[in-house]
């Protein structure tokens, strides 16, 4: 993974000073709270270190337009952003009036454009304030953000490097808040080979590409895939859009937006399964990682009244457990994904496989894989995320494959492809660096079989199926019930079935059920039958199977003789003991 600094700009040096105002905040503030400060502080003082230069113009606009019904157009006009201030006050004459400085501050904070203050409002920036107040930190917090150190204006630092530093804030609030708030930050490793397999083989022509994120959290993906999409095509145009459920993080998510330049409107706030914010809206392409293993019950009523409109909503092949609604927001995405979209989605391991025949999980696989979305998956090492340290996927879903890949998956296990981090991040021990991306986007590239990199060290395999060879038939096998005698027993000239010697069997859909039933069950049960009324079709995507490799076991003499060493060494610590 590249470090994160820029020409002119050291980004995790400036990031560290600005976070050093937390020395200040010792004792009135836990350590885990430090963030709850420094991040609206951090976003407070940017928007005012980019308006300062065209603070008295906006002062004198208002003075002309403060008695018309709408004034937001001219005002954003001479502050040259898509939000402004309107108070008279600035960091500099804050400071001049320590006395005032509680009443001073939040006559400066209501000056702020609707947008913004909608932004404070998602941190509960008031009752920051309150407990800064309490505590005699605000005029110094605001003395430190007003230093050299704390400078935060474009002419010294763009927005894309204003959004590094962000995201290394937010990281290290992460870090000093615990798994919880990992739950909102994927690092950029990850989400680098999300975009790069994204955009491998896209042409862009300088046309303008659409982007969501369902489960922004910071909107970190949706930065990443901006600075992706402008570096393989510089006169392209990216128009991002988000919705994200928690206040805070939403609030990061748009200040960041607003800071890197775009609409902070297509940032929007809600439940995306129960309280659609981009209904009708159509993709190019789609990048996120929703929460899994997380119950879906509070918004069960309105998932399942959308399930019952059928294809006018988006849960019609079928809902998943009540206990985990990871592939809910596959279905969110698939419905939102334009005829030649692609969408990038993090899942865990429950989705590939979880859910017999005809239950609500297979029938959404059936429904990817029967539509041919399914592009590739790609299974991670353990250990990649802040919150958690099993095996994750990606799944890559596409509207629109390339002729070569059409009814084609691929399956990529990447596991041994990471480099160990130096320092973990929470259960994050593993990062995909530069090169182990480059290995995985080229196998998924190449569109070959066969190991990609060194099977000894750095590696990883992709495996080429049909779409056909994931689906099965489960069919019911019925046995008879048998007399006293042990002749079957009749019901207008039929056997009865005997529920206690009742099977299944799961017949690849490749294969011929009769033929099947022939071969694998009638030369041990001669009197079973197929009740067909009760076949169903299933869906599983087996991926430790496929890359199972067999272990060869100890040899026999090799275990006796490390027994007897053992046995050995205990002996002789006994006899040490009992002199």
């Amino acid at each position: 993974m590249a470090e994160i600094t820029n020409v002119g700009v050291n980004i995790s040096e400036k990031a560290s000073l600005i976070w050093n105002v937390a020395d200040m905040l010792r004792g009135p503030f836990k350590p885990h709270e430090y963030g709850l400060v420094i991040l609206p502080m951090t976003v407070v003082k940017r928007f005012h270190d980019c308006l300062l230069p065209t603070h008295a113009k906006v002062l004198e606009t208002y003075e002309k337009v403060k008695n018309l019904e709408v004034v937001d157009g001219f005002l954003t006009r001479s502050s040259g952003y898509q939000f402004y201030n309107i108070s008279k006050y600035t960091f500099e004459t804050l400071l001049a009036d320590p006395e005032n400085i509680e009443t001073n501050f939040k006559d400066y904070l209501a000056g702020f454009s609707g947008n913004v203050q909608d932004v404070l409002s998602k941190f509960d920036f008031d009752n920051i304030i309150k407990r800064m107040v309490e505590s005699n930190t605000l005029y110094l917090v605001i003395k430190e953000f007003n230093s050299p150190k704390g400078y935060l204006g474009p002419d010294k630092i763009s927005a894309v490097d204003c959004g590094y530093v962000f995201e290394d804030l937010v990281r290290r609030f992460n870090e000093s808040y615990g798994e919880e708030a990992g739950a909102h930050f994927t690092s950029r490793d990850i989400i680098y080979l999300m975009t790069d397999i994204l955009l491998s083989d896209t042409r862009f022509n300088g046309q303008n590409i659409t982007v969501y994120d369902m489960a922004m959290g910071t909107s970190q993906m949706l930065s990443c895939m901006e600075e992706r999409i402008h570096a393989l095509d510089e006169d392209a145009t990216v128009t991002c859009f988000g919705q994200e459920f928690n206040p805070s993080t939403f609030a990061i998510a748009k200040a960041d937006m607003m800071i890197r330049g775009g609409d902070p409107n297509n940032m929007r706030f809600g439940d995306t399964l129960s309280d659609d914010q981009f209904k009708g809206y159509k993709f190019d392409r789609i990048i996120s990682n929703p929460p899994f293993g997380i119950d879906w019950k509070r918004e069960q009523k309105a998932v399942e009244d959308e399930a019952k409109l059928g294809e006018g909503g988006r849960f019609a092949p079928g809902l998943p457990k009540i206990s985990d609604g990871q592939q809910l927001f596959v279905l969110n995405g698939l419905a939102k994904l334009a005829d030649d979209g692609k969408m990038a989605i993090v899942q865990n391991g429950s989705p590939l496989f979880s859910g017999d025949a005809g239950s609500g999980p297979s029938e959404i696989r059936r429904y990817i894989l029967e539509n041919d979305w399914l592009d590739a998956i790609v299974q991670l090492s353990t250990d990649q995320f802040m919150n958690t340290g099993i095996s994750t996927y990606i799944w890559v879903l596409c509207k629109d494959k390339r002729s070569y890949r059409v009814g084609k998956v691929q399956l990529i296990d990447a596991s041994h492809c990471f480099e160990p981090r130096r320092k973990s991040i929470g259960t994050k021990r593993n990062d995909i660096t530069d090169k182990c991306r480059d290995l995985i986007v080229k196998a998924y590239g190449d569109f070959e079989e066969g190991i990609f990199g060194d099977k000894e060290g750095i590696y990883c395999e992709s495996k080429i199926f049909d779409s056909v060879e994931f689906g099965y038939n489960k069919i019911v096998v019925e046995r008879p019930t048998l007399d006293e005698n042990g002749k079957p027993v009749l019901k207008k000239g039929k056997p009865v079935a005997d529920a206690n010697l009742r099977d299944t069997e799961n017949v690849p859909l490749v294969e011929d059920i009769d033929a099947y039933f022939a071969r694998e069950v009638l030369p041990y049960a001669p009197d079973a039958w197929i009740d067909k009324s009760k076949t169903k079709v299933g869906y599983e995507i087996p991926m430790t199977r496929y890359f199972y490799e067999y272990q060869k076991p100890e040899a026999s003499d090799d275990i006796l003789a490390r027994i007897i060493g053992l046995e050995e060494e205990i002996s002789e610590t006994l006899k040490g003991i009992l002199k």
